[in-house]
């Protein structure tokens, strides 16, 4: 890159303003306050400085031509008060001169295409000159003007509105049910359909809506308008369709959005006058049912309740009832006579009904002969269930086992000795006549597998269990176990040679014999040693026939300390030439400093 010389500076975060002093020509820019000053003139002293500091550039000094301005944004003086420097200022009403609209060209064009409503209010009647407001929506503050058709509907009592596309049969959610294309009582709704809301759980939702993305009340009926007295046609729908409907609700009760809205039928294309049992809401008809009076409806069909409490007369005995009103004339009038036709009540015959059907039925196939067996018997139903057998009691009881004390006695033992004792044979249970071992002594073979030849063995052997044992898991043979006679090494002796995998004098050869260099370099770090053992012989080599001194080394090592000298063209400096250490005169940095495409150096002229 160039050589770059830089002029002195302050930071944005510094203060405004010129520096205290220049040298002649100097210049130095503020970051605070965007200008750039220059050292003007010489004062004559030595060293000189500038006679003045004067701004020649800079955005805080000069308006630059490239910077964006807001639109209708003028360089002007202050609008009002004393005069001081221009600003790039809004434009006010005092920078435009008085122009009479005669000097505008298109001036009374451009005021007939603004709108009524654009224009300031008047403050007088207004002049028609006997001509009509056409187009006049229906009016929603008591302030505004009505058209002919409202008008009409009031004079009538009542308040018309704009047909409806549809009207609702059930509660909707209206904010996902009247979207474009959604269906309501049979009519696909589209954007911009009026419809009639008049059964939301929430009265106070009904009303007039306009088919959307984001369905709203219409302007006719918003929020907060009288709704009562409201009619309108319904056009379309299989329930809704061709009906007109008004809002019952009572002035004052009755604020769209805050009331709740009753809206019922007003006209529809045919009427049907309810008559006596008929009850009519809209065009539903429907029964009038007396309360309890044994008429109800089931699934959506009607049916008969003979246990309504309201039914009235009675039935007679031809048509399936007893024509009586108590119990004593429905007997009479069913010709039933209690103590001939009919038993009379007994506690005895009450008790006997409460058993069940099994019980009744074996009751009734006893003899009289049967029954008599019980009669004087005082024998309790426990005691019956004692002879409860399969075969004749006493034939069973003799063919039982005498009762005896040894028998007794053995049928304590567990079912596991019971068991053992009933595998032996005699010639087994011969063998303890006249034992005289104990439990003890025959305890000691429990286990054992050796035979007799081999227990034989230890017959006359003085050693002691413990000393027999040292044997144990031994699996030397007797050659190996002789090799030990005749040693007299200790224990601690013979420990010596524990652990040695290969013969003692092989492993002694290969030591290093001991060297008193060696010794000397054992003295050093390990970082030492691992840094000479890093160094190849090459790197060794460098040091043979150096005559360096380390004070002369050590001026390569950073050293900051320096000795004041006049530098001459001739004098040389140390540089590494790519990789080769070379002595470069001080003419050869001069011409590479000259070669700005080479050295690219940077004069900073610091800060201020």
């Amino acid at each position: 890159m160039a050589n770059t010389i830089r002029i002195k500076k302050r930071s944005s975060s510094g203060s405004a303003g010129a520096p205290s002093s220049l040298s002649p020509s100097e210049l130095a820019f503020n970051e605070n306050d965007l200008k750039l000053y220059y050292g003007f003139g010489d004062d004559g002293q030595s060293p000189p400085a500038a006679s003045s500091i004067i701004t020649i550039g800079g955005a805080g000094a000069f308006f630059n031509k490239t910077d964006t301005r807001s639109a209708n944004a003028i360089l002007a003086g202050p609008t009002s008060g004393s005069a001081s420097a221009p600003t790039f200022r809004s434009l006010v009403a005092a920078d435009i001169p008085t122009i009479a609209h005669t000097k505008i060209s298109d001036f009374d064009t451009g005021v007939r295409t603004n709108r009524l409503n654009q224009l300031t209010a008047p403050n007088g009647a207004v002049n028609f000159n006997s001509q009509k407001i056409t187009n006049l929506a229906d009016p929603t503050a008591d302030a505004d003007a009505a058209n002919k058709g409202y008008v009409d509907g009031v004079a009538q009592g009542l308040d018309v509105k704009d047909s409806c596309v549809a009207a609702t049969t059930g509660n909707i959610t209206i904010s996902t049910a009247l979207n474009n294309g959604d269906s309501l009582d049979g009519v696909t709704l589209s954007t911009n359909d009026r419809v009639l809301v008049k059964n939301q759980n929430t009265a106070s939702q009904n009303g007039i809506y306009i088919v959307g993305s984001s369905p709203a009340r219409a302007d006719d009926l918003a929020t907060g308008a009288d709704a009562a007295g409201f009619f309108t046609f319904v056009e379309q729908g299989t329930v809704n369709g061709e009906n007109g409907f008004v809002c019952t609700s009572d002035k004052g009760s009755a604020v769209v959005g805050t009331n709740n809205l009753t809206i019922a039928q007003f006209s529809g294309a045919g009427q049907v006058i309810a008559g006596n049992g008929i009850d009519k809401s809209g065009n539903t008809i429907s029964v009038d049912l007396k309360a309890n009076g044994g008429l109800v409806i089931e699934s959506t069909e009607i049916a008969v309740k003979l246990d309504a409490s309201s039914i009235t007369g009675t039935l007679a005995v031809g048509d399936g009832g007893t024509g009586g009103t108590s119990a004593s004339a429905a007997r009479t009038n069913l010709g039933l006579v209690i103590g001939t036709d009919v038993e009379p009540h007994s506690d005895k015959l009450t008790e006997l009904a409460t058993m069940n059907q099994n019980t009744a039925q074996s009751l009734a196939d006893l003899t009289s002969s049967e029954v008599q067996i019980l009669d004087g018997a005082t024998v309790t139903t426990a005691q019956l269930n004692r002879v409860d057998a399969t075969s004749s009691i006493q034939t069973q009881l003799d063919g039982k086992q005498p009762l005896d004390a040894e028998l007794t006695e053995l049928a304590t033992m567990s079912s596991g000795t019971a068991s053992a004792l009933a595998d032996l044979s005699s010639t087994e249970v011969g063998i303890l006549d006249g034992l005289t071992t104990t439990t003890a002594e025959l305890n000691k073979l429990d286990g054992a597998t050796v035979t007799t030849a081999e227990i034989n063995i230890l017959d006359g052997v003085t050693a002691s269990t413990s000393e027999i044992n040292k044997l144990d898991g031994v699996t030397a043979t007797t050659a190996e176990i002789n090799k030990l006679d005749g040693v007299t090494a200790t224990t601690t002796e013979i420990n010596f040679i524990d652990g040695v995998t290969s013969a003692i004098q092989t492993q002694l050869n290969n030591k290093q014999p001991l060297d008193a260099e060696l010794t000397e370099l054992a003295t050093m770090s390990s970082g030492t040693a691992s840094a000479l053992a890093d160094l190849t012989g090459t790197e060794v080599a460098i040091l043979d026939g150096a005559t360096v001194t380390t004070t002369e080394l050590n001026k390569l090592d950073g050293n900051t300390s320096a000795t004041s000298t006049t530098l001459a063209t001739a004098d040389r400096f140390i540089c590494n030439d790519n990789g080769t250490m070379k002595q470069v005169a001080l003419s050869d940095l001069v011409t590479f400093l000259e070669d700005g495409s080479t050295s690219g150096f940077d004069v900073n002229g610091g800060t201020y």
